[in-house]
């Protein structure tokens, strides 16, 4: 079986929802509404990173972190 996604983003419009969410989240008072926002733009910058190892060019070798 085959996941196929409805909606493929681009790697940079990932990224720059995972930045704008991120500035957002900081900006905002601690509590549980700020939490939430931190998760909601950590599980986006994933997105991003992986959509970038996935379509990665051929013999180019792993990025390094």
């Amino acid at each position: 079986m085959t996941r196929e996604s409805k909606d493929p983003r681009p790697r940079l419009d990932l990224e720059a929802q995972a930045l704008a969410a991120l500035e957002t989240a900081r900006t905002m008072p601690p509590g549980p509404e700020r939490n939430e926002a931190m998760k909601k733009a950590g599980i986006l910058q994933n997105a991003a990173d992986l959509q970038g190892i996935f379509f990665a060019k051929r013999g180019r070798p792993a990025k390094k972190t």
